[in-house]
């Protein structure tokens, strides 16, 4: 992608959901805290996912072999 076509999109953005700007600029933070070097700090929803995550119970054995079996099988 040409440096022209990143403007030209860029400047398409605002004409987006909101949501779909929002998914961007996360993007965007992401890669260029990667190039920077420096640390990606997570978004508020992220945060509030890895909680939820971290709070529910860990699959059994059996609903993780079920869970495998039905990719499988798609």
């Amino acid at each position: 992608m040409t440096n022209d076509q990143v403007k030209a999109i860029l400047t398409r953005v605002p004409t987006w959901p909101d949501d779909r700007q929002q998914e961007l600029a996360e993007l965007a933070l992401e890669i260029e805290a990667e190039l920077t070097g420096g640390e990606y700090e997570a978004t508020p929803d992220e945060l509030m996912a890895i909680d939820e995550g971290l709070a529910g119970k860990a699959a059994s054995e059996e609903e993780i072999k079920a869970a495998f079996a039905s990719f499988r099988q798609a």
